[in-house]
């Protein structure tokens, strides 16, 4: 007991006492730098790392953009080169004064004078609004929807009147169907010139017509 009562003193003493406060000051230095500066540089250490995480998942998800990007560019070429084989399958390269030009050497050649041409209907390719279909829904059955009719090309009706036999009605109309341009036969009216001779007979050779023809056609806008 005594022993222990001596210890205390000791530790007591002037000189331990003075020992102790460079510990205690280092440890206050210690606490100070770990509360001011350690705990900072973790914090913003964390902060930087999380946002260098974000930037290399934008940077993986740019890489992904841009390879999704050439997919979708690639995709959109061939749909363009697509389209133009279209628009170039059905209208052709000639535009509709050179068109009419050839259908008149085609006159010329079956011996076909034409008497009137005459244009009837000019029609536009218009984007399908599927909000207005939805609200004409009850009108659907009513629609006439052409499906050589697309982006970049118009439609012609137009009518020709003209005289001729029907061996060459018939050879015109053969040498349409190997026009680059797509011709369609809308309507025809065929009345002999002479209802008494012939017989009446429509697809006699001698007899002459009275042709009344309505044709479209495709052109580029």
């Amino acid at each position: 007991m005594i022993n222990l009562m001596e210890r205390k003193n000791n530790l007591k003493t002037p000189e331990n006492i003075i020992s102790l406060i460079p510990i205690l000051i280092s440890s206050g230095i210690a606490i100070i730098l770990i509360i001011f500066y350690v705990i900072p540089q973790y914090v913003n250490s964390t902060k930087v790392n999380l946002e260098l995480n974000e930037l290399i998942k934008k940077k993986n998800k740019l890489n992904n953009l841009k390879t999704q990007y050439k997919i979708i560019n690639k995709k959109f070429d061939k749909l363009n080169n697509e389209k133009a084989i279209i628009i170039e399958t059905i209208s052709g390269t000639s535009n509709l004064d050179t068109l009419l030009a050839k259908l008149g050497e085609l006159g010329k050649k079956n011996s076909i004078e034409f008497d009137s041409i005459i244009p009837k209907k000019v029609i536009n390719f218009v984007v399908n609004d599927s909000s207005k279909n939805k609200k004409k829904k009850g009108n659907l059955p009513n629609l006439n929807i052409d499906p050589l009719l697309v982006e970049g090309i118009k439609k012609y009706l137009i009518d020709f009147s003209f005289e001729t036999n029907f061996i060459n009605l018939i050879s015109f109309l053969r040498e349409l169907e190997f026009q680059e341009n797509i011709i369609l036969v809308d309507d025809i009216d065929l009345k002999l010139v002479n209802q008494n001779s012939n017989n009446g007979n429509i697809d006699n050779s001698a007899g002459m017509l009275n042709v009344k023809i309505r044709m479209i056609f495709y052109g580029k806008i």
